[in-house]
């Protein structure tokens, strides 16, 4: 069986016809510089250029900042926020901001955003995987090598990580303020 073509892909695109697609997907998506002009640019790829002129990207994208479509450091900290939420460190924030393109300047509220949250996300963390204070029975060692790097894999700081992995269950684990 043939596959069948994707839907638009014939269609050669013009300036006209890219203003629409960046219209639609910040419509659609909350997103970054980075990430809408790596989406015009994967577009341009797929269904080729037909104008004269090359691509308008950089301008198209400069234009939807300065028209309020597009906010690095609000889309930052919405980011860091629900990364936090959702039981994630410091260091996972970081890479996720890094991937969508968040210069160090825009994502300077959102890094204290999760540098403050720290807590509240290995705690979170720690409960979703019942880790540590949540667990129900104390774990043997080969489990809490596990959830240690599991803890290190979300993103949070060792000595913080080490806290809830090697608490007993039902422990209370109290916020340091050296962490």
């Amino acid at each position: 069986m043939k596959a069948k073509p994707l839907k638009n892909s014939a269609k050669t695109l013009d300036q006209e016809s890219l203003h629409r697609l960046a219209i639609r997907y910040v419509e659609r998506y909350a997103t970054t510089r980075k990430k809408l002009a790596d989406y015009l640019h994967r577009k341009i790829r797929e269904r080729e250029w037909q104008d004269a002129e090359p691509p308008a990207v950089e301008q198209l994208v400069a234009r939807f900042v300065e028209q309020g479509y597009i906010d690095d450091a609000l889309y930052a900290q919405n980011k860091a926020a629900a990364l936090t939420r959702r039981g994630y460190g410091t260091r996972r924030v970081s890479h996720a901001l890094y991937q969508a393109g968040i210069s160090e300047t825009d994502g300077r509220e959102a890094f204290q955003i999760s540098e403050t949250n720290k807590w509240a996300a290995a705690d979170k963390f720690a409960r979703k995987r019942k880790i540590g204070p949540y667990a129900e029975s104390q774990q043997d060692a080969d489990k809490c090598r596990k959830q240690l790097q599991a803890f290190l894999r979300a993103g949070h700081d060792f000595d913080l990580a080490n806290r809830y992995v090697f608490a007993r269950p039902g422990e209370e684990i109290i916020a340091d303020e050296k962490f």
